[in-house]
């Protein structure tokens, strides 16, 4: 029933993509996704892995491979650069003197 799901969604997002790597039943139907969308929805992921360490991923670079060929075909890659947002707005960080604190929640 997800497939179908899937199948029918004008977007697809995948956030934080390869943040756990896939075992190959799942990079299999990742896969299938993949290549049901190719050309015809669109899929938006993000993560901070490489293109080349994708197989990693996927433990298996010949699936990687044909998973990143569908994705750059019509892709639009956009790079953000610079230092992460969610470390520098930290509430546990103390920036006056970079040393992690403690704080209370009000009940």
């Amino acid at each position: 029933q997800i497939l179908k799901d899937l199948a029918r969604a004008d977007l697809i997002i995948l956030d934080e993509f390869g943040y756990v790597p896939f075992d190959i039943d799942g990079a299999r139907l990742l896969y299938q996704i993949i290549a049901g969308a190719y050309e015809r929805r669109s899929i938006i992921f993000t993560t901070n892995i490489e293109f080349g360490k994708w197989g990693t991923i996927f433990a298996d670079d010949k699936l990687a491979a044909a998973i990143v060929d569908r994705i750059v075909h019509h892709g639009r890659l956009i790079e953000f650069h610079g230092p992460s947002r969610r470390m520098s707005e930290a509430l546990m960080f103390d920036h006056t003197n970079n040393q992690s604190t403690t704080t209370s929640m009000p009940q």
